[in-house]
């Protein structure tokens, strides 16, 4: 049976504590050395925010949903006319490390939804490794990557 509604579920661990990662979710000065280039706030419970992309030349408005210290944090945007809840799990591993696992939805199972779900599913993914390049090496890999597409 093919499911009505689609949804993005990725994960990837980090060889840092919970604490750092939680924090370069959350502190737009951290998050600007490996997702955006600009915010108008910290992620807090209730709060909206603007983001900005390095590659392109739109705001993105945010608003956060719940946050649980070191645990959870989720935010809403919109794609397409449609607004989408990202939520980010935090789970404590072995030797300081950390599974980040996200997931965003939903799309209706149609064209739109099918190339929402190929562009999010590796945009996550992108994000992932991103984060981990910058808490682990300290390197933006996300520079230069995708002024290919600036319009």
């Amino acid at each position: 049976m093919t499911p009505e509604k689609l949804e993005i579920n990725v994960a990837m661990q980090v060889g840092k504590p919970v604490n750092e990662v939680f924090e370069a979710i959350v502190n737009p000065e951290k998050m600007t050395n490996y997702f955006i280039s600009q915010s108008t706030g910290m992620m807090e419970e209730g709060k909206k925010l603007i983001w900005k992309f390095p590659e392109f030349d739109f705001e993105c408005p945010v608003r956060v949903g719940r946050i649980e210290q070191n645990k959870y944090v989720s935010y809403y945007w919109e794609n397409s006319g449609a607004e989408l809840l990202v939520e980010m799990t935090l789970t404590e591993r072995e030797n300081n490390t950390t599974l980040v696992s996200i997931s965003e939805k939903s799309m209706n199972n149609d064209e739109a939804g099918l190339q929402w779900l190929s562009g999010n599913s590796f945009g996550w993914s992108n994000f992932l490794a991103c984060l981990k390049a910058y808490l682990e090496y300290g390197i933006n890999l996300r520079k230069g990557a995708f002024t290919f597409m600036k319009k």
